[in-house]
């Protein structure tokens, strides 16, 4: 197979890809990753901070999956602080009473826009500039990507969960078009932790998109979290 095009991408926008572990956070990354992208520079953004305040919204304990309209709002409503003023945890706490934002100085709060989305819709937001938070059903498939990192599907997989990516760039790959993702699972996972989704894959597994629009403020002052 010829390797594949790449037009556009948005890769620049973002620094290392991170790597959630074993806790169910995909979105909380995919999102902040997506809102620090956004910004002037490259700043982590703290993916613990918008977590807990998403599960606090939805009644959720923190070892369940996240949704998206509440990583969202969290972000709108509650701001987001850079990553180093509450780091990521690899593990929570034995005692859950002892999971909590500490006091941060700064934060971030951002809108968006969410919908169903499609394979067109992501390719405009990217041709527009906007990296695009992708969620959707994967199968074993994606767990390996070949070694020219494409996820290739195969008839009668199933799905194994729900996860969340960021369409960081669109292409053609073996006269298919196709979405390049980044994701959240360290830089061993495909190529350097991003991987060719074709658009076959992403229309028959897609449940929902994001992209975050205008920043609405921000808090540069001490503010009980």
């Amino acid at each position: 197979m010829s390797r594949p095009s790449l037009t556009p991408d948005l890769r620049s926008m973002f620094g290392e890809v991170r790597d959630q572990g074993v806790r169910p956070t995909c979105l909380a990354f995919a999102v902040s990753d997506c809102h620090a992208a956004v910004r002037d520079g490259w700043d982590p953004l703290s993916a613990e901070f918008v977590f807990y305040h998403a599960q606090r919204r939805a009644g959720l304990l923190p070892n369940q999956g996240a949704l998206l309209l509440h990583i969202l709002e969290a972000i709108r409503d509650d701001g987001q602080p850079p990553e180093t003023s509450w780091p990521y945890l690899a593990d929570l706490p034995a005692d859950l009473s002892h999971w909590g934002p500490p006091v941060v100085k700064t934060k971030y709060f951002r809108n968006f826009e969410r919908g169903p989305g499609s394979f067109d819709e992501i390719l405009a937001n990217l041709l527009g500039g906007s990296p695009t938070v992708v969620v959707l059903y994967i199968g074993e498939a994606f767990y390996n990507p070949g070694g020219q990192g494409i996820v290739a599907g195969y008839p009668g997989e199933k799905d194994v969960t729900r996860h969340a990516v960021i369409a960081v760039g669109a292409g053609v790959v073996g006269g298919r078009r196709a979405l390049l993702v980044r994701n959240s699972w360290g830089l061993f996972w495909g190529l350097n932790g991003h991987a060719w989704v074709t658009e076959d894959y992403v229309s028959q597994r897609l449940r929902r998109i994001a992209v975050l629009k205008e920043e609405i403020g921000v808090s540069a002052h001490q503010n009980a979290a």
